[in-house]
C-alpha cells in the first residue's frame, strides 16, 4: 500500500487507543486501529460508505 497520511480524532483516548483515517488518492477511505500502527489490518471505504458509517456512529454518539 502506498504511503498514507494518517491522521487521528482530536477526541482520542490519552492512551492512543483510537482509528486512524487517511484519504487515498484512489478516493478511498482507509481506517485502522492506531495502536497496532502499521501491523493494523486497514478497512477501506468509498466516499458512499464512510459518509453512511459516519452518520450512523455520530447518531449513536448523540442518542446515548
Amino acid at each position: 500500500m502506498p504511503y498514507l497520511n494518517w491522521r487521528k480524532s482530536s477526541y482520542s483516548e490519552a492512551d492512543g487507543n483510537c482509528l486512524e483515517v487517511a484519504h487515498c488518492t484512489s478516493g478511498k477511505i482507509s481506517v485502522r486501529d492506531s495502536k497496532l500502527g502499521d501491523s493494523s489490518p486497514i478497512l477501506d471505504f468509498s466516499p458512499r460508505e464512510w459518509f453512511a458509517f459516519s452518520q450512523a456512529v455520530r447518531s449513536r454518539t448523540l442518542h446515548r
